[in-house]
């Protein structure tokens, strides 16, 4: 189980953005979620769930409809919570000062064996550990 590039979860809650300012963004994400190269986590998916039903969400989904989306979303390789994952998350939180649920996505992509990790919320264009950062929205 690899993929190339990891999608974090503001990808996930892009796609099914309804502002209008958010459009270009949206888009963008629909795009790359109809690639066959991306990988996820658990944790994204279930931050994914937890983001797109909270009741204050302008634009918030019903349970039915995010956990259809999930289950469609499981088509990619999706990387476990594993205690290697952990570890791993420990070891570039220490090294490099992300928060841990950073370090959790980028030791997620590691294991998968992506290169790319898709996101808009980390440093665009840095290394970690042979995963590349890459904000897709620049």
């Amino acid at each position: 189980m690899s993929a190339r590039r990891f999608l974090d979860t503001n990808i996930l809650l892009y796609s099914i953005s309804r502002a209008a300012d958010e459009e270009p963004k949206r888009r963008r994400a629909i795009a790359l979620l109809e690639q066959e190269d991306c990988g996820l986590s658990v944790q994204v998916l279930q931050e994914f769930y937890v983001q797109a039903t909270r009741a204050t969400r302008p634009d918030a989904l019903p349970h039915d409809m995010a956990a259809g989306l999930i289950e469609a979303w499981l088509r990619f390789p999706v990387q476990d919570n594993t205690i290697a994952v952990i570890r791993g998350a420990l070891e570039i939180r220490a090294a490099h000062g992300f928060s841990y649920w950073d370090s959790a996505i980028i030791a997620a992509a590691r294991a998968l064996g992506c290169r790319e990790l898709y996101t808009e919320d980390m440093s665009h264009g840095r290394e970690i550990d042979g995963v590349a950062i890459v904000n897709p929205f620049r």
